[in-house]
């Protein structure tokens, strides 16, 4: 599992990288008024006919989205999400287990419930209309509107551990 982890981590790493790339050359591209930066004769998935400062700015949510989302789970399972640590350092690791527990019955549950259904629609849609950019950014934005209900299915399946694990220490 640290091996998943380690190569995991670098891959997101490097996804920050390539985010920080793209930023820096839409700046410049716009900076120096390049636009589009490339075109083609014939249309290439996700791209289309050219790579447009637009095509750059639908590129960098993509990103986002995937060094964003995909992890979640993964942070979930490493406790290394946002808490109030002042309050909740000093408690018992019983006490530390219920609060969990409630938590993610009281809230991670009802959002997957909502969310999960409302992802997968939301994604479907734009796989049967085929949807791409309106301003000219990258086609096939199913693809990565698909990264939404697999990162909540991941950070669902995740919560689902962690509360069969935060059961057995309650008890």
């Amino acid at each position: 599992m640290k091996a998943f982890r380690e190569v995991s981590l670098r891959i997101l790493a490097a996804g920050v990288v390539v985010l920080m790339g793209a930023i820096v050359l839409q700046v410049v591209c716009s900076a120096l008024d390049i636009n589009p930066l490339a075109s083609f004769q014939a249309d290439i998935p996700l791209l289309g006919k050219a790579i447009t400062l637009n095509s750059l700015l639908d590129f960098q949510w993509h990103i986002l989205v995937i060094i964003g989302l995909v992890p979640a789970g993964l942070v979930w399972l490493q406790g290394t999400h946002v808490r109030v640590d002042f309050l909740y350092n000093p408690m018992t690791p019983q006490w530390k287990a219920r609060i969990d527990l409630a938590g993610n019955l009281l809230f991670a549950v009802p959002f997957f419930f909502f969310m999960l259904p409302a992802s997968t629609k939301f994604m479907l849609r734009a796989w049967t209309s085929d949807e791409a950019s309106r301003n000219g950014g990258l086609n096939d934005l199913w693809l990565i509107k698909s990264i939404l209900p697999v990162g909540l299915f991941l950070l669902a399946l995740a919560v689902l551990v962690e509360s069969l694990r935060l059961i057995r220490t309650v008890r």
